[in-house]
């Protein structure tokens, strides 16, 4: 019989007990025992014409003998089973005999047994299915799951006990979560509250989570970008449009002292090679924002720590020295602590300041929600009255921005020597500056804040002023020069609305303004905002603004007075109250006027300049940041909505950079620390991402020779190249008859050591350097032998240094040598002196000499790049940048339609070793099975000083990265797509400066700054113009 008639025999009997045995249709006794314990064959009784009645299956006892009954019911139900046609004889075609006797005793015990079974079969239940579940489907019905009675009469009893069970029974509900507890207000705030605990929200975060995907990033939960599909969208608002986001994020730092004290603290910080610093005429006099690069105290060209902008105070009286001036320092939230303690450092500044100001309280502990939550033990659904405590009930206030934070520590210091005090705040702290920051960008950005903004109202003195809560505005409109500063402010505002572009005005111009509820001036409808030129038809006074900018008198704000900033806080009209009011209008829909009891906002407008390097789409992505105090983020939010913007998150920030051709904070600022920090993250969640995959399903990175898919080894890089560099000069040095300059520039750059193992470089290599792998060798091994005990004095001081500061990189960020790499990168008239490019005013030609001076003062240096693709192709992140072969200059310069080499298949070391691991351990479970299920993942762990294998990922430290393949490696793109601005792919990334110095150098005049682009998943590379833009 067949194994699978064996068994289903088997799992019909897996239930019956040990002395009751069914038939089984495969299984024949050839004898049974007698009780005179000899041995006599039964045969089956021969078939009868009828089969399957019930007489074929009555046993017959042999009246001459007695056998054992057990035995006589096992034969007797072994002997026969049933084939198509009736009963026949067992498996062995023998017949047997049936006996013709048997015990009743006997026999009715056994069928006790079977019946006794199969009640226990019935009643005990096998499943983990209700009663109600075990009836048939046209039987059942959807109310017998609570309703009892449903069942038939039978079954109910045993429903009931299952119903009692505490597993079926409901969950309570708690009674602080029925809806109407949910939408009390006081719950609500303390929901809204205790959220905040880990992740600060934006006032705008609600509006945001219903239309945004939300990250926690930086502390902060932000919009990282819309859930409707807005990409070209976005795009179209910044170029022809308005999009608008939410920086508050942010954050700021504030300095309070002598102007000259400040200068003095902060020069040390930043170096005029990178271009303005705090002392710039524009920016000192309060006109202009300023941007630049900080750096740790007098440690320029290295140890950056990231870029900021500033805005100065205007002064009241121009050139009084002894007056206090107030400097801002907007930053990213990543370098706010490295910044601040650098600050504190060069300032001084080591005492804190206990707090002055009135400090939000602190979250409610567990039990204070509980307690304050907790309503009265009733029913649910009965309605309950809310017990106050009349005047002593406190009311419970919205934490609005960081005030999360222990009130305990410090945010202001000050400097006992200087007299200079550092403020610390967020854009919705607490603390000093309690402002929300918003950014618009596009065209239209002038005609939305005309229209959503409205310059205040003077006072009058024949208003009722007794009862206003706006005392400060009260006291400011008694005052002609006020009201006269006033008036011209909002003269100039008015202007505003008649230009084209932002990017008309001066980069970074300023404008203080106090202007009214924007919710009083709210449309029915949505509208669009366009120009007015009407409002331009005063010529000269748009000439001036055009080419002056704003006066300084008119940057006054304020919103630098700490004390007005939280009067206009606590005392702005709720919209509930507005609502009413607007309810009570005679005329629906009428302007809603409050005269007096309007509330008065100061504001700070200012001019973000946009793309402002290169020589294309200059202006483009201009816009205003407007600054507003703590609390009145969604007044000026909405607004903004109902005038036609469209909202971006950080999705879109990242994108109007790259389309800017700037650095994105803080991804591409490799030589600062949180740029390193954000590059690791990075890494380490595409390789999680990576792993996620089966290997059939992801690409193998070692074929395709990308030594890093996920990050860029930047350090390695520029090591390799410094080395390819020394060991070009060096023999250079042995034969030139004056070698003083390679004598300068080896006493200058320390020598790098090489990696023992080193790839042979393919011939296709088209660089300046031809000579052979064991050249190289031989001078790395030579190098610290060489120079005598000056060298080595050299080269301790060098690892000294590298020691301190963790690294020898830095960006080239001299704007001088960045006009100088500009001029040479792009392409010359082959008719020109040596094949070189005619050098501009005051730059001198690509020559050998310049390029080493250059090197002298940089050897380890990045310099950031944007790279054009010829045909198609759409770069994305770690992107390969290399260097063309001779040949591939020769196929593109016969046909301009070619695209670009291929990378040959790499093959994979890793792979034997990986397999001979997951064999070894497949053994091992044979082995020992169940060792290895109790041990788990722990036998899986790798071993001590052994690094995990991963398929398709190189492992161990990395060969020399620029050799690896076929084509010279140069550097990495950072930020990479198809630009929809000029309708092909481009991308933005770092080079290495020797390496580029050295593919400048060695390429025709005509293809000069002509690169290859590989992505780190394919073996296509294509072509690329690269340019430095300043």
């Amino acid at each position: 019989m067949s194994n699978a008639k064996e068994r289903k025999h088997a799992k019909k009997m897996r239930n019956q007990p040990t002395n009751v045995t069914l038939s089984s249709g495969f299984v024949a006794d050839r004898g049974v025992k007698h009780h005179s314990g000899g041995e006599k064959p039964f045969q089956a009784q021969k078939q009868e014409p009828h089969p399957g009645t019930s007489r074929q299956r009555q046993t017959r006892v042999n009246p001459h003998s007695l056998p054992d009954p057990e035995v006589n019911e096992q034969s007797s139900s072994k002997g026969m089973f049933r084939k198509k046609g009736g009963w026949k004889a067992g498996p062995e075609g023998t017949s047997q005999e049936i006996p013709k006797y048997i015990t009743a005793s006997t026999f009715a015990q056994a069928r006790a047994a079977e019946i006794s079974a199969m009640l226990k079969a019935v009643t005990q239940k096998s499943s983990n299915s209700l009663v109600f579940q075990t009836l048939p489907r046209h039987m059942r019905r959807r109310a017998m799951s609570h309703n009892v009675k449903r069942l038939p009469r039978r079954l109910q009893e045993i429903a009931q006990k299952e119903a009692e069970k505490a597993v079926h029974q409901k969950k309570e509900h708690s009674k602080n979560k029925c809806h109407k507890a949910r939408r009390c207000h006081m719950n609500r705030t303390l929901e809204f509250n205790r959220r905040q605990k880990k992740n600060i929200w934006l006032e705008t975060h609600i509006w945001h989570a219903k239309r945004f995907h939300m990250v926690k990033k930086w502390g902060y939960c932000l919009g990282e970008r819309p859930t409707v599909k807005s990409h070209r969208a976005c795009y179209r608002a910044m170029t022809n449009r308005c999009l608008l986001q939410d920086l508050s994020y942010y954050c700021c730092l504030e300095l309070k002292g002598k102007e000259e004290e400040i200068l003095k603290a902060l020069s040390g910080m930043c170096n005029i090679d990178t271009g303005l610093t705090f002392a710039a005429v524009h920016c000192l006099s309060g006109k202009r924002q300023g941007s630049l690069v900080l750096y740790r105290v007098n440690k320029y060209p290295r140890e950056m720590l990231g870029p900021v902008t500033f805005i100065w105070k205007s002064q009241r009286t121009p050139g009084d020295p002894s007056e206090s001036r107030q400097l801002w320092i907007w930053l990213h939230p990543t370098l706010k602590q490295d910044i601040l303690e650098e600050i504190k450092a060069a300032c001084q500044c080591v005492e804190p300041i206990k707090s002055a100001v009135c400090i939000a309280d602190p979250l409610p502990t567990p039990s204070q929600e509980k307690s304050q939550t907790e309503l009265p033990d009733e029913k649910i659904g009965k309605k309950r009255k809310r017990k106050d405590d009349g005047e002593n009930a406190k009311p419970i206030k919205k934490i609005i921005g960081d005030g999360t934070r222990d009130p305990c520590l410090p945010y202001s210091w000050i400097s006992p020597t200087t007299g200079i005090i550092i403020r610390c705040s967020f854009f919705f702290s607490d603390l000093t500056m309690e402002m929300n920051r918003f950014r618009l960008i596009g065209p239209l950005s002038h005609s939305i804040l005309t229209e959503a903004i409205k310059a205040a109202s003077v006072h009058t003195v024949g208003e009722d002023t007794e009862e206003t809560p706006h005392r400060w505005w009260i006291e400011t409109c008694k005052k002609p020069d006020s009201v006269s500063l006033h008036c011209r402010q909002e003269a100039i505002f008015e202007l505003l609305g008649g230009i084209t572009s932002p990017a008309e005005i001066p980069a970074g111009t300023i404008l203080g303004l106090t202007v009214g509820d924007p919710r009083i001036n709210l449309p029915q409808k949505k509208s669009k905002a366009l120009p007015n030129p009407e409002k331009c038809q005063d010529n000269e006074k748009v000439r001036q603004l055009l080419l002056e900018g704003v006066p300084v008198e008119c940057t006054h704000s304020f919103i630098w007075n700490q004390d007005i900033c939280k009067s206009v806080t606590e005392n702005k009209i709720s919209d509930q109250d507005l609502n009413r009011m607007r309810s009570e209008l005679l005329v629906p829909g009428s302007q809603l006027i409050l005269g007096p009891h309007e509330s008065k906002i100061p504001i700070l407008l200012i001019q973000q300049p946009g793309k402002v390097t290169g020589e294309d789409r200059l202006g483009w992505g201009s816009g205003w940041d407007v600054l507003l105090p703590k609390g009145w983020g969604m007044a000026f939010w909405i607004p903004f909505i109902y005038r036609g913007v469209r909202v971006g998150g950080l999705k879109e920030s990242a994108v109007h950079s790259q389309y800017k051709r700037s650095p994105n904070v803080p991804g591409d600022f490799p030589d600062c620390p949180a740029g390193m920090l954000f590059a690791e993250e990075q890494a380490k969640n595409l390789l999680e991402k990576y792993k996620r995959r089966p290997p059939a399903k992801r690409p193998n990175y070692v074929k395709l020779g990308t030594l890093a898919p996920f990050c860029c080894p930047w350090e390695q890089l520029t090591q390799d190249w410094e080395s390819r560099v020394q060991a070009y000069e060096e023999p250079s040095v042995a034969s030139s008859p004056n070698g003083k300059e390679s004598d300068l520039r080896r006493s200058e750059v320390p020598c790098a050591p090489m990696p023992k193992k080193t790839h042979q470089p393919s011939d296709e290599v088209g660089t300046s350097i031809e000579h052979p792998r064991e050249a190289e060798e031989v001078m790395d091994a030579g190098c610290q032998e060489s120079a005598g005990p000056e060298r080595i004095t050299d080269q301790e001081a060098s690892e000294n240094h590298v020691a301190a500061t963790g690294s020898h990189l830095c960006v080239l960020r001299s704007r001088k040598l960045l006009k100088q790499l500009s001029a040479w990168c792009g392409p010359s008239s082959e008719d020109s002196r040596g094949g070189r490019r005619a050098p501009g005013r005051g730059q001198q030609g690509l020559t050998r000499e310049a390029c080493l001076s250059i090197l002298g003062h940089f050897p380890r240096a990045l310099v950031w790049v944007s790279l054009s693709l010829l045909s198609k192709g759409s770069p994305e992140p770690h992107t390969m940048i290399c260097v063309p072969a001779k040949e591939d200059f020769l196929q593109l310069h016969e046909d301009w339609h070619y695209c670009g080499p291929q990378e040959s298949k790499h093959s994979d070391p890793f792979r034997s070793k990986i397999l001979k691991q997951k064999e070894k351990k497949k053994r091992e479970k044979r082995q020992k099975p169940g060792r290895a299920s109790s041990d788990g993942p722990a036998g899986e762990e790798p071993v001590a000083g052994q690094e995990a294998l991963t398929l398709g990922l190189w492992s161990g430290p990395l060969p020399r990265v620029t050799l690896h393949c076929s084509r010279t490696l140069l550097g990495f793109v950072t930020q990479g797509d198809f630009s929809m601005a000029v309708g092909c792919g481009e991308a933005l990334g770092f080079v290495s400066l020797t390496g580029l110095l050295d593919m400048l150098s060695s390429q025709p005049a005509a293809q000069r700054g002509l690169v290859l682009l590989r992505p780190p998943a394919s073996l296509q590379y294509r072509f690329a113009r690269i340019a430095i833009e300043v």
